[in-house]
């Protein structure tokens, strides 16, 4: 039966991937609207015809690549589970008397048995990116940093999953309540470090090198009542060829960074009305928004959890070779379920991007007053990043967390218009 069912879920995504592969390369097209062409807003004005075609090709593949990568990994969890794996791992990893080193190892063994399958695709978006001339990471650095994802991430599941399956199995209906209440002092205490503890791991930070643009980064920081020392350049040309500035971190360390890269390829100009937008989070308190909408989405997310997990043992457990959810052989389960969630709100959580990413350019449009350097910066952005300028509605609403660059000049043509009116 587990076999037939297996079968079935690898048609199923094969079927799956053939209509995104026609959806996203035959099917959907942004376009550019008629009344857009010939505007700042319309590519062929900023982009010459091979960055147009490039841009073109290379988010399709991205799209692509998007669409079908998270469904396989629903497909990895389920062959998992139907094959045994999950009980074989489980097996393995019978090392000792304390469970808590049992499901360490366990999960030991699916991390990396996950990682090596997903390795290939890694990889392939590793090439994708310098055949395109986005990365410039050389192949030993890129090894590096994909290890110490490793490290990290699997160090922070391990603290989270382990507690996690003691809380299931002391506190059988309640788990998802209390794991929520603990993920809300984890997730505030991870957001805290990350800029000093994490991010320092994979690049170098350094107060803003250029004086006379520190100068007037600091004036428009103090025009918009922000601490001066929350400003920080990033050595990410050793990797990247794309611009980018963010802001990250909570409380006092909290801090605005701009990609070097960023410095180079924009005027001073450009950068301010970049630093404006990234002031705009800062001042709007985009981070505590963010943070607050994920510790509530993991509540319901661990409550929907609590419900259909169990659901699916009762009905399924014989097929899923999961004999009882407090055993952590059933962890397949739960991350596929993880898995299928976060892509489900991926429309929910990119709208809240979007409206704040709007919000912060209307913010730098005020502080700038410079539509000019507000176009150009978007225009330089698109090419270094080969955006899609309009993609498909389906692309917008599970991939963009940002408005596209179509949206975006327009806002600032509109914020222009209505400035010279007044």
């Amino acid at each position: 039966m587990a076999k037939k069912w297996g079968i079935a879920a690898i048609i199923l995504y094969a079927v799956y991937a053939l209509a995104m592969y026609f959806y996203i390369f035959h099917i959907s097209s942004g376009g550019i609207p008629d009344a857009i062409k010939g505007t700042v807003a319309d590519p062929q004005t900023f982009m010459t015809e091979r960055e147009l075609y490039l841009s073109d090709e290379y988010s399709k593949i991205r799209n692509f690549l998007f669409f079908v990568v998270t469904p396989f990994e629903w497909l990895m969890y389920i062959l998992i589970l139907f094959m045994g794996l999950s009980k074989v791992f489980e097996k393995w990893a019978d090392v000792g008397k304390w469970k808590v080193i049992q499901n360490g190892a366990y999960l030991f063994l699916l991390y990396l048995f996950t990682t090596v399958v997903f390795y290939p695709i890694d990889l392939y978006r590793y090439w994708l990116s310098k055949d395109y001339g986005i990365g410039t990471q050389t192949f030993a650095s890129w090894m590096r940093d994909y290890v110490l994802d490793f490290w990290i991430n699997f160090g922070t599941t391990l603290i989270v999953v382990l507690v996690l399956y003691w809380l299931i199995r002391r506190s059988a209906k309640r788990w998802w309540l209390y794991a929520w209440l603990l993920t809300i002092p984890f997730a505030i205490f991870m957001m805290y470090i990350q800029p000093v503890v994490i991010d320092p791991l994979y690049n170098d930070f350094y107060p803003l090198q250029d004086k006379e643009l520190e100068e007037k980064i600091l004036a428009l920081a103090d025009k918009a009542d922000i601490p001066s020392e929350h400003v920080f350049e990033v050595n990410m040309s050793e990797k990247m060829n794309s611009l980018n500035a963010y802001v990250t971190g909570i409380g006092d360390n909290s801090r605005i960074v701009l990609w070097d890269t960023t410095l180079k390829s924009l005027t001073d100009e450009e950068i301010l009305f970049i630093m404006a937008h990234e002031m705009g989070h800062y001042v709007e308190k985009h981070i505590y928004v963010g943070m607050a909408s994920y510790i509530f989405s993991i509540l319901i997310g661990l409550w929907l959890i609590s419900k259909i997990m169990p659901w699916l043992i009762r009905k399924f457990g014989t097929i899923l070779k999961i004999d009882n959810m407090k055993d952590i052989h059933s962890l397949p389960l739960m991350l596929l379920l993880i898995s299928f969630l976060l892509f489900l709100s991926n429309p929910i959580s990119n709208y809240i991007s979007r409206y704040q990413e709007t919000r912060a350019d209307e913010y730098a449009m005020e502080l700038t007053d410079d539509p000019e350097a507000a176009v150009s910066t978007f225009q330089n952005l698109a090419k270094a990043g080969l955006s899609e300028v309009n993609p498909p509605l389906l692309v917008k609403l599970f991939r963009y967390t940002h408005p596209p660059m179509l949206e975006r000049i327009n806002t600032v043509a509109k914020f222009a218009s209505k400035e010279s009116t007044e």
